[in-house]
């Protein structure tokens, strides 16, 4: 009985951010009863131009709002700099690559992406910063660098683009529960532990340890 969680999500989406605390706990509660949790990266936006002011504002109003709701912080002041573009493809990439390379690597490399985002005002979409998370998480810089250009690499992140999309996935965070091909959404959007936390729990007694 194959059963994983798949958790479809952004690493430049603030809900995701915002989220980040409750899937690393129900991704310990379904590790404890056997099953994984697969990360597939939807592909937020992918912008080509330098944002406007007027986008900055708007933007730094949604940080806000998941600030407000979830408690996880930003850096307001450094964040989203002039002239930044933001195309979430290359991080979204480089999860890709971490996946191929030690899918184990993936979700310490998720973190410290989405840290040096929200909190340290970095610029996540350019290669040398993260070949130098990558190497952070524990993965040789040489052999993350080599995989990130790869155009396998390449297409596996635009085929989870397309998996998210052709499964209907509009926004970020989802979470769904597969079990023997079947899937069950758990959630599509923001919420918190107790809400999420027995719903799992179901899940996993009537699929895993029944």
């Amino acid at each position: 009985m194959a059963a994983r969680l798949i958790y479809v999500m952004d690493p430049m989406c603030s809900w995701c951010w915002g989220f980040a605390p409750v899937v690393d706990a129900l991704a310990e509660q379904a590790l404890a009863a056997g099953v994984p949790t697969h990360l597939v990266v939807g592909g937020l936006r992918h912008e080509r131009a330098a944002m406007e002011p007027a986008a900055r504002v708007r933007t730094l109003g949604y940080w806000q709002a998941v600030n407000a709701t979830t408690g996880q912080l930003f850096n307001f002041n450094e964040g989203l700099p002039d002239g930044f573009v933001y195309d979430t493809e290359p991080a979204c990439r480089a999860l890709v690559a971490a996946r191929e390379l030690d899918e184990d690597s993936v979700w310490p490399l998720l973190e410290l992406i989405q840290r040096a985002f929200y909190q340290e005002g970095r610029d996540v979409t350019l290669p040398t910063v993260l070949v130098e998370l990558a190497e952070r998480a524990g993965i040789p810089r040489i052999e993350f660098a080599a995989a990130f250009d790869e155009l396998e690499i390449r297409e596996q992140t635009a085929g989870d683009f397309a998996w998210a999309q052709n499964l209907g996935i509009a926004g970020f965070p989802t979470l769904l529960a597969e079990h023997d091909g079947q899937m069950a959404l758990l959630t599509n959007g923001y919420q918190p532990l107790e809400h999420l936390a027995p719903l799992l729990t179901r899940w996993l007694e009537r699929n895993v340890r029944g």
